[in-house]
């Protein structure tokens, strides 16, 4: 009877058992532990590398932007320089010029034959005349003129010879034609201002020697050269004057012009010749008139 008891207790507790079994939520197997990939290490490493390496630092320079347009940095408005005339620098080339300011600081009263085989006489140089409303003497003017002429025709490729280039010499009207005979120069030009008792008399006017050597060619120098002046400057014309009375002029064995660019009597003249626009202006005749001598 305790057999049969004990039997039915173990059935009746196998039954129970495997109930509670079949209600109890099913658990997931455990998962495998995942190993590394192997580049993801590496990944990860260049990753630092990169973002540790000195580009990143690099990109931020300046040297690494894009260049700016440098004519965007100008002012909208940009100053402009006004037109200067403009010269042909050859257009003189091959041409040689001699300039004789006229005077000096101190004259030379001592004298000398006024033309080659004459027994006439004169002073070898004077200091000229001056301004009577400047006080400005005249040989000062010639000098001034005459280096801006100088200047002037350089820059046209023409070969330019002085007699002086300060007040402080003393060279004779003969001494001065012969150092351009023996320079052999086209044209000799010998600046002056001129003078007179009359105070109205005003003008430039140009003396050329009478008679002798090449007497013909410094009419024909002449006659380019005054018209030239006059229309520069918008000064009257005194003339051509054909004279054997001048040292320099009769001593002279190239075509030679003595140029009286005005009269230094004159009150407006006097002002004129001391005025460095007007002294352009005069620079300016002279040059096309000896263009137009040479046909340039």
């Amino acid at each position: 009877m305790k057999r049969l008891f004990f039997l039915l207790f173990v059935l009746t507790l196998t039954i129970a058992c495997a109930a509670l079994a079949e209600s109890a939520p099913q658990m997931a197997p455990p998962r495998p532990l995942e190993t590394p990939s192997p580049t993801a290490v590496p990944e990860e490493t260049a990753t630092a590398e990169i973002t540790a390496t000195p580009e990143t630092t690099v990109t931020a320079t300046p040297e690494a932007t894009a260049p700016q347009d440098i004519f965007s940095l100008l002012p909208a408005q940009m100053p402009t320089v006004p037109p200067q005339p403009t010269r042909d620098p050859g257009r003189l080339t091959g041409v040689k010029i001699g300039i004789d300011p006229g005077h000096q600081a101190h004259g030379n009263s001592a004298q000398e034959a006024v033309a080659p085989g004459s027994s006439e006489t004169k002073a070898k140089v004077s200091s000229g005349t001056y301004g009577r409303f400047t006080g400005v003497p005249e040989y000062e003017v010639n000098l001034d003129i005459s280096l801006q002429l100088r200047d002037a025709l350089e820059a046209l490729g023409c070969e330019v010879y002085m007699t002086r280039e300060t007040n402080d010499v003393d060279i004779s009207n003969q001494e001065r034609a012969i150092m351009m005979n023996e320079l052999g120069v086209d044209l000799v030009l010998r600046i002056h201002c001129n003078g007179s008792t009359n105070k109205s008399a005003q003008g430039i006017g140009l003396y050329i020697r009478k008679t002798g050597t090449n007497a013909d060619e410094c009419m024909r120098a002449a006659e380019a050269l005054l018209p030239a002046m006059v229309e520069a400057t918008g000064a009257e014309s005194d003339g051509i004057f054909r004279r054997d009375t001048y040292t320099g002029l009769n001593w002279s064995e190239v075509p030679s012009i003595l140029v009286e660019m005005g009269f230094m009597t004159n009150e407006e003249e006097d002002y004129k010749l001391n005025d460095p626009a007007y002294q352009q202006l005069l620079v300016q005749g002279m040059v096309e008139g000896i263009c137009a001598y040479m046909g340039r």
